[in-house]
């Protein structure tokens, strides 16, 4: 099963989403920040991160870059 991570700070729509894929079979993980998603990623295994670019605490160009920071230094 693979894991996605939805992360927006709009909670309706985290949750559309969500139900949308796991109807489908897919496992969803919920983030409402960029720091919950960065948070998700470190200690699950993520197959693949759906995001808003604006939000609050962290927004998603700064999540974008941290993520792949992490795979860069991960390889």
């Amino acid at each position: 099963m693979y894991n996605i991570v939805i992360c927006d700070d709009e909670k309706d729509i985290v949750e559309a989403i969500a139900i949308y894929l796991n109807s489908q079979g897919y496992n969803v993980l919920k983030a409402y920040n960029g720091k919950e998603a960065v948070e998700i990623v470190g200690s699950e295994k993520v197959h693949l991160v759906v995001m808003d670019i604006m939000m609050p605490v962290m927004d998603g160009n700064t999540l974008c870059q941290k993520l792949k920071n992490n795979i860069s230094s991960s390889h």
